[in-house]
């Protein structure tokens, strides 16, 4: 339970990053060393069994092992000896095989990648989900045009298609990166060290090769290197996963100021309450996602903070890294389920899009009217027309159209001014930037 998460709170990535899970982990990455050993034929074959069948998260006790780790500064060391213990119980010719040849750092690294990589698994169907639903939300709003907004104003009509279609291209970013982390997430093997020498010592011919076992064993990647201090995987993950909370945040950050109430021009589908105004119906989905998206960063910065790490074994660098790469995947996996959430229900309001075009009397469009009077009075002459016809019409409270309709400067032009000052004549290639972005798998 996490009182003060309600983003990451029931999000199905919960139980990939719970203690639980964390535990489960660890008892993988043990059982699955000690059947890579059964298979080169560094231990008996019903060694990896034994081991495997006692590796049970609901045998051992996580608050206990906690208590204990502050012994030697980590869980590993306390749950080898419980693991030790109930596999000898079992079987008391197997407990020797547990943890043979291995360092805490071996364990609890590869313990933190199967977690991140089941976790990033739970993401990615999140992702896929979110992704679909925006390129039906671009499709059908292709062509719904809304006020463009830059710098907190109108700037030139846009389509709420184009919009859509931009925070479904950064979905995709997101996917390809994390689909890219989790393909090289490595397993974790060195020995005390960094330099195998146990295992020859236990009676490997070719240490190196335990190293590709290990990872078949795990479903992980097989590292080059021990990797105790050569922290690239974490540093990876971490910006994989700050650059999702960042991109999902973008989504959230528009559908907070678009549905706004002066604006009303998104909502979500299920808002939340309030437990002092019941009118309300607050934009609950994006502002979690907006939580997750402004602490991802700063946890990302931890783990590359984690990079500068000193020796073969860093003091700290190591630790800090554990319960900070847990939080950062569970931000992200509460902002992806929100976020499928969020897009499945949202309301997208055309009509009050379309109302928003006339707010500033035509302005909207001035942009054409520079470029295309200018071609028919000239540049300076254009620019006088347009800032006196702009002037009126706000002193005069009536559209810009209305003004450039009875301008005689204008007359015997061939001007169009109903089509040259019409909002939904103006959104250049936006439709085929739609379509565009669509055609990406």
């Amino acid at each position: 339970m996490t009182l003060f998460d309600p983003g990451s709170e029931g999000a199905p990535t919960e139980r990939t990053t719970s203690e639980e899970a964390f535990l489960q982990a660890l008892l993988d990455a043990e059982a699955g060393l000690t059947r890579a050993q059964s298979a080169l034929g560094l231990a008996p074959a019903a060694a990896g069994d034994a081991v495997t069948a006692a590796a049970v998260a609901e045998r051992f006790d996580a608050r206990d092992l906690a208590r204990r780790a502050r012994g030697g500064g980590n869980p590993v060391i306390p749950l080898v000896a419980d693991l030790t213990a109930a596999v000898s119980e079992a079987s008391s010719q197997y407990g020797p095989y547990v943890h043979r040849g291995a360092t805490s750092q071996d364990i609890l690294d590869s313990a933190l990648m199967l977690v991140a990589a089941r976790t990033l698994n739970v993401i990615a169907g999140e992702l896929a989900d979110t992704e679909r639903m925006l390129a039906r939300i671009a499709t059908d709003h292709r062509d719904t045009v809304l006020p463009g907004r830059t710098l907190t104003q109108h700037a030139v009509p846009t389509t709420f298609g184009l919009k859509a279609a931009g925070w479904r291209s950064l979905v995709l970013d997101a996917r390809d990166r994390l689909r890219g982390v989790r393909a090289a997430l490595p397993v974790q093997l060195g020995g005390a060290a960094g330099t195998l020498a146990a295992f020859g010592a236990y009676g490997s011919e070719d240490p190196v090769a335990l190293m590709a076992a290990y990872a078949r064993e795990l479903g992980l990647s097989e590292p080059e290197l021990p990797w105790h201090v050569l922290r690239t995987p974490v540093a990876d993950l971490a910006g994989a996963l700050a650059f999702t909370a960042g991109a999902l945040g973008k989504i959230a950050a528009d559908v907070l100021v678009l549905s706004r109430t002066e604006v009303g021009e998104l909502a979500e589908g299920a808002g939340g309450g309030s437990s002092a105004m019941p009118h309300k119906a607050n934009p609950v989905r994006s502002t979690l996602i907006a939580a997750a998206a402004r602490r991802a960063p700063a946890l990302a910065a931890t783990l590359y903070a984690s990079l500068p790490a000193e020796d073969e074994r860093p003091a700290g660098a190591w630790h800090a890294e554990w319960t900070t790469l847990r939080e950062l995947l569970r931000a992200v996996g509460g902002a992806a389920r929100d976020a499928s959430e969020l897009v499945d229900g949202l309301v997208v309001r055309a009509d009050v899009m379309r109302a928003h075009l006339s707010t500033t009397g035509g302005a909207i469009v001035s942009e054409r009217l520079s470029a295309e009077l200018a071609g028919v009075l000239g540049r300076g002459p254009a620019k006088e027309l347009l800032a006196s016809a702009a002037r009126r019409a706000r002193e005069e409270g009536v559209s810009l159209a209305d003004v450039l309709a009875a301008e005689p400067a204008l007359k015997d032009t061939g001007v169009d001014v109903a089509e040259l000052t019409d909002p939904s004549r103006y959104t250049g290639a936006a439709g085929v930037l739609v379509d565009r972005a669509l055609s990406r798998q």
